[in-house]
């Protein structure tokens, strides 16, 4: 048979493959047969539109490139979306295997055209795919670039969450901010590779030479760990195994937070935290916010001065006055247990005793020289918040006779 009358050939039988190739794709494919009709329909189309492209192809191999590309121009753009490549390889090898079967017997030279043919076309799959990848990785960066900015700003708005989603976020839990210095050779991946070990979603965001992760746990804070899981890594643990993707200098942790739309809370402090951290001499990398509470109160962050006093003062002055007071000695008195029991009157495991409580009561070591820091910055924070309340109350009115 010429080619000529293959061709005539081919054209009369080519709704009749197509018929064929749509019933095997129903046979022989799960995910084809689950679709919706309309992206069924879609696929059809796709199916149709390869068969007719290579009698085109037969009649002129030199219309490869744009041939090839024709067949997928006759898809919707969402289907791009819900099918994917190894899919859309599924459905080329059906196609190709139908259209051997029917050709069988007509000549090597024409199922030699058919495995060329094949072959342009699923590199012409493999292009379309990586165009759109490339597409949705500059969309997705650009996306996340925005949300962490939004984060950063705290300017949340009721877009946020279906940002956030569009993603790929999967995390339900607390989250952290984690904020250092951008490296000289940032390696984007290698950063969520540990972050998929360490069962963790994250975004970045690299702002000149700062580089900002906001971390998310997948699991609510006290979920229960189903059996065989094993148990979330805390903030501390994930920031040091994260700490190697930044540059030199300082890394600093901000605290937990209940979810993602309320990271802005833990990136204020997490900034705060990094534009004082160097007042601390021998601050640890990475290195807690809250850790930093006294460096961030001198500098004026009114976030660390109310930490400071909901914290500590407060706590404190609610619990008992004697408590206070002794702190306050002990802290004078440098830290010396006889100074301040000789101040006070009493005896030194009195001080021991209620150095204790103290600890107790609010979880920092007064006897420690970097929490006495702490301490001793809150006591002043708070006795000025109470000598200004003092000054503003209204005073009382004599009743009128």
């Amino acid at each position: 048979m010429d080619k000529a009358a293959t061709l005539t050939w081919l054209r009369r039988i080519s709704g009749d493959i197509a018929s064929v190739t749509i019933k095997r794709l129903e046979d022989t494919l799960p995910w084809y047969a689950d679709m919706p009709p309309a992206r069924r329909s879609a696929v059809g189309l796709v199916a149709q539109a390869g068969i007719t492209s290579f009698i085109q192809w037969y009649e002129d191999p030199t219309s490869t490139p744009w041939i090839a590309a024709d067949i997928f121009a006759a898809a919707p753009r969402e289907l791009l979306r819900s099918v994917s490549l190894q899919q859309t390889l599924q459905l080329i090898r059906v196609t190709v295997e139908v259209t051997e079967e029917r050709v069988a017997g007509r000549g090597d030279d024409l199922r030699e055209a058919i495995l060329l043919y094949s072959r342009d076309v699923a590199f012409a799959a493999a292009d379309v795919y990586a165009r759109a990848a490339e597409a949705r990785g500059l969309w997705d960066a650009r996306l996340e670039a925005l949300v962490v900015d939004s984060i950063l700003t705290g300017e949340a708005d009721e877009e946020l969450p279906s940002r956030i989603a569009a993603l790929g976020w999967h995390g339900h839990g607390e989250v952290a901010v984690l904020v250092g210095t951008t490296p000289p050779q940032f390696d984007v991946d290698l950063v969520r590779r540990t972050a998929r070990k360490l069962s963790v979603d994250v975004l970045i965001g690299v702002q000149g030479s700062r580089l900002v992760l906001v971390i998310g746990r997948a699991r609510i804070a006290g979920q229960e760990v189903p059996d065989g899981e094993e148990e979330e890594l805390g903030f501390e643990e994930i920031a040091s195994r994260l700490e190697p993707s930044f540059g030199p200098g300082y890394v600093v942790l901000g605290p937990a937070v209940a979810a993602l739309v309320d990271a802005s809370q833990s990136a204020r402090a997490a900034l705060a935290g990094f534009a004082v951290a160097r007042a601390w001499r021998s601050a640890p990398r990475p290195v807690e916010a809250d850790d930093l509470l006294p460096e961030r109160a001198l500098a004026g962050d009114p976030l660390a001065k109310q930490t400071l006093i909901e914290r500590i003062f407060r706590p404190l002055q609610a619990h008992s006055t004697d408590l206070v007071t002794t702190l306050w000695s002990y802290l004078d008195n440098g830290r010396s247990l006889e100074a301040t029991a000789r101040e006070l009157f009493v005896h030194p495991n009195t001080v021991r005793y209620r150095l204790k409580r103290v600890s107790e009561v609010i979880g920092w070591d007064a006897t420690g020289p970097r929490e006495a820091l702490i301490l001793q910055t809150a006591l002043i924070l708070g006795s000025i918040g109470a000598a200004e309340q003092v000054r503003r109350r209204p005073p009382l009115r004599r009743p009128q006779r």
